[in-house]
């Protein structure tokens, strides 16, 4: 008996096939431009990629790409309910977001080109995909804009914040000291504050776990704004206890061993300790699962603005040579 012909099913087949033909065609298209806006500033993303990579204080954004991903896939349900509709004003933001980045490579402020690069392509997304899309993945569209290294203007700040605790508490704990400016002097010896003690990497990370956390566990703005409150506060109060602690035990294991073992402690088990204790105190209080973020595509469907607002029609093959065609400008303006 010669056997059955082998049968392939649609979950057996290639995961390309089962993404609709319009969707194959607008991810072509933004694909493209966004090819074409990160050509134009690779210089900005290569900054921003040294600094991910080689300065710890921006470590943790290297995990921002991937925290994107996971926000589109548990939306990709929804997705699959609507078709994308190019959004033509959404040029306007790519026209806006690209001489940010040029006025910030002319300038020298990289702040202003890392967040002109990131602009673009946030730009383009809600462009070539559409406003409809673009609201359905709002969250990582958003998100996105942590990409962008920033935090080294609040070191100064936080150093003093730091050293006022440390002293604060130094004093607290029977231990004669005396301050001036980040300099605390101690019959240990002398400590300052210097930029890595400043928490600010500890401060960053926890602002962007918390916009992460608030807005997929969380339907109350009052309990956001509680939690995004505890996020800034808690690392700061933290960082400055740390500081105290190593000002402490100096003064009976010397203060070269104490900063050497300090920052074995807060690099790897005091940061890990209050992220457990802070996620945990807000355990109870989480409304929602993760994949109930944000809007659903039945939500925007009962949306009369949003209908009036998809009125006018665009390939997203034109939207996408129209990103390009303002990359190129960008690129042009930039050589002159």
């Amino acid at each position: 008996m010669p056997p059955e012909p082998a049968v392939l099913s649609l979950s057996d087949a290639a995961p390309v096939s089962r993404i609709p033909l319009a969707w194959r065609s607008a991810l072509t298209a933004l694909a493209a431009a966004a090819l074409a806006l990160v050509a134009v500033t690779a210089q900005s993303w290569g900054e921003m990629l040294h600094q991910w990579w080689n300065i710890d204080t921006y470590n943790h954004l290297l995990l921002v790409p991937f925290i994107m991903g996971w926000l589109v896939m548990l939306k990709a349900d929804e997705l699959a309910k609507i078709t994308p509709r190019p959004f033509a004003p959404g040029l306007l933001l790519v026209a806006a977001a690209l001489p940010l980045w040029w006025a910030g490579r002319a300038s020298g402020i990289n702040l202003l080109a890392h967040a002109g690069a990131v602009g673009a392509l946030q730009a383009a997304v809600v462009s070539v995909l559409g406003l409809r899309a673009a609201l359905l993945l709002a969250l990582p569209l958003a998100f996105a804009t942590f990409l962008v290294p920033f935090g080294d203007e609040i070191i100064p700040p936080l150093q003093f914040i730091t050293a006022d605790i440390a002293i604060a508490l130094t004093h607290w704990s029977g231990v004669e000291a005396s301050i001036a400016g980040i300099h605390i002097h101690t019959p240990a010896g002398l400590f300052i504050v210097a930029e890595a003690c400043s928490g600010v990497k500890f401060l960053i990370a926890m602002v962007t776990l918390g916009v992460l956390v608030c807005f997929t566990r969380f339907d109350s703005w009052r309990r956001r704004a509680l939690f995004m409150a505890a996020c800034v506060i808690v690392p700061i109060l933290a960082n400055g206890v740390r500081a105290w602690a190593t000002i402490y035990v100096a003064q009976f294991i010397g203060a070269e061993r104490a900063t050497g073992f300090d920052h074995i402690v807060y690099g790897w088990i005091f940061f890990a300790i209050v992220v457990a204790l802070l996620l945990g105190g807000a355990w109870r209080f989480f409304e929602r699962e993760p994949e109930a973020y944000g809007w659903t595509a039945d939500n925007l469907a009962r949306s009369v603005s949003l209908a009036s607002a998809e009125q006018c029609r665009f390939a997203p093959v034109g939207t996408a040579l129209a990103v390009i065609a303002l990359a190129a400008i960008a690129a042009l303006a930039a050589m002159l």
